[in-house]
């Protein structure tokens, strides 16, 4: 049987060995250093995916799941703090294409409920993450089960950077935040955030008479970030300092350099130029050692499926350009010859349902608003012509003119292409009763005819299913997979012009062995 110490406990310190607390870039991941230098090459564990807080019913299959880095390659445990983990009751498992770690629970029971800790240890560190697992009991212990849950999720220990983050976020962005870092008992949070601000707000008085206007960093098309405050300070020669991932960065308030600083009366715009991935992290304003700010850049995994194209309108016609995300992004941003671009009389920005499709539409064009516009997402963008044509027609000054393509009969041309997959479909893998999704980009024209298989069975008609075709985007999603999902799947894309298919295979985890 396999047996572990309870979480509380620490392997002891070996003579001469340091403790150098470190910040990770995934929030609620603590790391420890052990050296006081890294060798060339090595570096100490971390977490690129970490477990996840988990509510489940009793009976059912729980488990978390972890992703670690490190060199040489963590070793990976798991411990919980009452009680032990057993080779019976609990099952460890390791995928090495993903190389994804977990820890499974097949028919949890209400006293697996506990805090777990997930260790990944090298001969440089040590990283950690705590995870609550609530089990919510059927029949009459039901409402036990709750309030046992919320008094377990009190218990567990929070990242500080949450509550940096709380303590300078706008109420609407509370929801998100808690989300993000697994917290769902609001009114113990709520109430706990009330004793932090005035704490803070206690401290902030000795250096600032008033503070307003915080705004969080935001991405700029140009591929800068800023984010900005108003104070006024009760001493004008306190020092600023800034801080990143609770590492102090050099500033200056005059040179165009990496970290800048403009101010305008009492008005404080922090800058960062030439933003890239390693750029993401918690951002922190202090005043002679007080907290003053705090916001988290983020920058999203997203590229362009289908980029803008030119297009080519006549005057007092709408132009319309579109493009598609290989990722959902609630947002993006539209710039029309290098202005930013809103949704207001002249424009209309419009984004589909499922988060993908983004559509700029200019009304009622003009030859004003010719010249070259551009989409950005995160650190990608795409930029496309509007060429307005004149109207020659005098009838038509002050009317919008329909659109209408005109062809010489002595000459012919055609655009049709046979159907061809742009991007086609992945290898997935899957845990039961998760959410999996598949897609792939087909062109062609006439536009084609798309039908999901598996294992040569048409999905198309298939209610358990849930399949889209959105400008050339095909995607299909299972809502709750299971055993009987694993398989082969095929997407057929047809018109007249010829016939295609790419193929995938949807392997299950956690499926259960026949006795």
């Amino acid at each position: 049987m396999f047996k572990i110490r309870k979480a509380k406990e620490e392997q002891p310190t070996a003579p001469g060995q340091v403790k150098i607390k470190k910040k990770s870039r995934v929030p609620g991941v603590m790391i420890t250093q052990y050296v006081e230098v890294l060798p060339d090459g090595m570096s100490t564990p971390d977490f690129t995916r970490k477990p996840i807080a988990l509510t489940i019913q009793e009976g059912k299959m729980a488990f978390f799941r972890a992703i670690v880095t490190g060199n040489p390659t963590p070793v990976v445990t798991w411990m919980r703090n009452n009680g032990e983990i057993n080779e019976e009751r609990y099952k460890f498992t390791f995928d090495s294409i993903s190389g994804e770690h977990q820890l499974q629970m097949p028919d949890v029971c209400a006293d697996q409920a506990d805090t777990y800790k997930c260790y990944a240890r090298n001969e440089f560190g040590k990283a950690v993450v705590t995870v609550t697992l609530n089990v919510i009991e059927v029949g009459y212990k039901k409402s036990k089960a709750m309030k046992e849950s919320r008094t377990e999720e009190k218990k567990l220990e929070i990242d500080e950077q949450f509550w940096e983050l709380l303590l300078s976020a706008d109420k609407r962005e509370y929801e998100s935040i808690c989300a993000q870092y697994g917290v769902t008992d609001f009114r113990w949070l709520l109430k706990k955030l009330n004793e932090k601000k005035l704490e803070r707000e206690q401290e902030q008085e000795k250096v600032v008479e008033k503070l307003c206007n915080l705004k969080p960093i935001e991405l700029k098309p140009s591929g800068a970030a800023e984010f900005e405050l108003e104070m006024s300070l009760k001493d004008p020669k306190s020092k600023i300092f800034l801080f990143k991932d609770g590492v102090m960065i050099p500033f200056d308030a005059e040179a165009e350099v990496k970290h800048g600083l403009k101010r305008v009366g009492k008005k404080f715009v922090f800058s960062i130029n030439g933003v890239n991935p390693e750029d993401a992290g918690l951002y922190q304003v202090e005043i002679d050692g007080v907290k003053i700010f705090s916001t988290e850049l983020k920058i999203p995994d997203v590229d362009f499926l289908v980029k803008i194209q030119d297009v080519k309108a006549e005057e007092r016609e709408d132009a319309v350009f579109q493009c598609v995300l290989s990722h959902p992004t609630k947002k993006i941003c539209w710039m029309g010859k290098n202005n930013p671009v809103e949704h207001r009389d002249k424009y209309d920005v419009t984004v589909s349902d499922d988060m993908l499709i983004h559509t700029l539409v200019v009304k009622d064009c003009l030859l004003l608003d010719k010249g070259i516009y551009s989409a950005v997402a995160g650190l990608k963008s795409c930029s496309a012509w509007l060429i307005v044509e004149n109207n020659k027609d005098p009838s038509m000054v002050g009317k919008k003119k329909k659109f209408s393509l005109k062809l010489q009969d002595s000459k012919s041309c055609t655009l049709e292409t046979s159907p061809s997959f742009s991007v086609p479909l992945k290898m997935h893998q899957s845990p039961q009763r998760y959410e999996c999704y598949m897609s792939c980009a087909v062109t062609g024209n006439p536009r084609p005819h798309v039908i999901w298989y598996k294992n040569n069975v048409s999905l198309n008609t298939n209610t358990n299913y849930y399949i889209t075709n959105t400008c050339g985007v095909c995607s299909m999603l299972i809502l709750n997979v299971g055993p009987k999902d694993s398989g082969d799947y095929t997407v057929v894309a047809e018109n007249y012009m010829g016939r295609v298919e790419c193929s995938t295979k949807l392997d299950v985890k956690g499926k259960k062995k026949k006795n």
